[in-house]
């Protein structure tokens, strides 16, 4: 495996972990409709957050949540419009980027609520 793939997985889990900590219930991970793949999806209260994580080993390029370009934003509203309907959901549906930074053996992680609405 490339080894920014496995720097990828290892923020994903970061970034679920973090998740779980604060209180989310974890529905889905790598969820995939069509050519669209949605890192997280996870449930808090009656919200819905659908979670783009990015994960860097240096901000030299950029933020991490600079990377997230517009297709990939429809390419996830797609899906998620697929899986709510799918599971019949009546939920408040949030778009959020969890953005990480690699730090040593740890992760400098910055959640970002609402993300979309930031572009």
């Amino acid at each position: 495996m490339a080894e920014h793939n496995k720097l990828g997985e290892k923020g994903e889990q970061a970034a679920m972990d973090y998740l779980l900590k604060k209180g989310y219930t974890i529905l889905e991970r790598n969820y995939r409709f069509g050519k669209s793949e949605v890192d997280l999806i996870a449930q808090i209260n009656d919200t819905l957050a659908v979670i783009e994580v990015k994960t860097r080993s240096t901000t030299a390029f950029g933020n991490p949540q600079d990377f997230v370009k517009p297709k990939q934003i429809q390419r996830l509203v797609y899906a998620i419009n697929h899986y709510v309907t799918k599971n019949n959901l009546d939920v408040e549906v949030r778009f959020d980027i969890m953005a990480l930074v690699i730090t040593g053996k740890t992760f400098q992680i910055e959640h970002l609520k609402d993300a979309f609405y930031h572009f």
